[in-house]
């Protein structure tokens, strides 16, 4: 293992007392960087994604350009449907596309669930590769979707406002759709425990569209699941990250999980009382007030940070960052994370 020389991130995890709050931005490898629109120019999303020197020099433009406390290993949650034999075309700007979903019991049944490690071996010589090159300057975050997330797309074949026909999938075929999420749970660990031993520090889980469901739905088809990842993911912490989910703080926060990520919606002090005070926040900087002007962003950053206080908290955006934001704006959010003191 590489000692880390940056090692805030972990310790904020940790409950450790920090000078400052660590910063990352989600999807900050990517799309609002010039040196990522050149690559992309070049090579097409999957082999961005299957080539690790690729998938490793992306990884790093952010920490070389903006200064972050993390790096993500650049990838996609929907490696895994591809891993469990359903094909996913990826148009630019255009979103996923899954030409083969998933209906009945014959299609659950068909899935593969196994040498998952072996079948995606590109993001773990990625997380190896990115590691060494790293060497130790900050932590390295590994990343899925949550089952939940990952049925939807199995299910629509592609994005939805609504997500009508994952969740009709669950509520007429409920037993279905329970060993469809545990074969994608079962999937999901493997692949979190082979990226730790590849080299990530930590692991974050995607509930990108846990949001659509009411609380008794998220405690019926999000939360066992997110569970039993928690439990079963070893030797690195977990962060969950189910947007839109606020309600559902007291339960994530049982769940033994080292950190939450939070979006914009629900304010720093009612996530800390839900949360009863006890576990690592992260969050909520709406990406599209990165736009604004940046003495406003270094205001807001700083008002952020005092309502969620600088311990126990991962400064970060309450979603992924989106390409139209300038890169000196990015960092304007980073640095004014970076220079903050009491």
């Amino acid at each position: 293992m590489h000692n880390l020389k940056n090692d805030l991130l972990l310790r904020a995890l940790r409950g450790e007392t920090v000078e400052r709050p660590p910063v990352w931005m989600m999807r900050q490898a990517g799309r609002y960087l010039p040196d990522y629109m050149k690559l992309r120019a070049k090579y097409d999303f999957f082999t961005r994604v299957e080539t690790p020197e690729l998938a490793c020099e992306i990884t790093l433009q952010p920490i070389d350009q903006i200064g972050v406390d993390a790096a993500i290993i650049f990838s996609d949650i929907l490696v895994i449907p591809q891993a469990m034999g359903l094909e996913v075309l990826l148009e630019e700007n255009k979103g996923p596309l899954l030409p083969k979903v998933v209906a009945t019991q014959a299609d659950v049944d068909a899935l593969i669930t196994t040498d998952v490690a072996d079948r995606l071996h590109y993001v773990m010589e990625a997380l190896t590769l990115t590691k060494q090159e790293l060497n130790g300057r900050v932590p390295l975050i590994g990343f899925a979707g949550a089952p939940w997330t990952i049925l939807c797309y199995m299910v629509e074949g592609k994005g939805s406002k609504s997500w009508d026909k994952a969740k009709q999938f669950c509520f007429t075929q409920p037993e279905l759709a329970h060993s469809l999420l545990q074969k994608i749970t079962d999937v999901t660990i493997q692949y979190l425990n082979a990226q730790v031993k590849a080299g990530a520090d930590l692991v974050q889980v995607f509930d990108s569209w846990s949001g659509m469901l009411s609380p008794a739905d998220f405690r019926t088809y999000a939360l066992p699941y997110l569970q039993q990842i928690v439990d079963g993911v070893k030797g690195a912490p977990v962060i969950l990250f189910p947007k839109g989910s606020w309600y559902a703080l007291p339960d994530l926060t049982s769940t033994g999980c080292a950190g939450i990520g939070i979006d914009w919606c629900i304010e720093p002090a009612l996530a800390r009382q839900m949360t009863n005070n006890s576990i690592t926040l992260q969050g909520n900087f709406d990406p599209a007030r990165l736009l604004a002007p940046i003495p406003e962003i270094q205001r807001s950053v700083k008002e952020m940070i005092m309502a969620f206080g600088p311990q126990r908290y991962i400064a970060n955006l309450g979603h992924g960052i989106t390409p139209n934001v300038p890169v000196d704006h990015a960092k304007a959010f980073v640095d004014a994370v970076k220079g903050f003191s009491l």
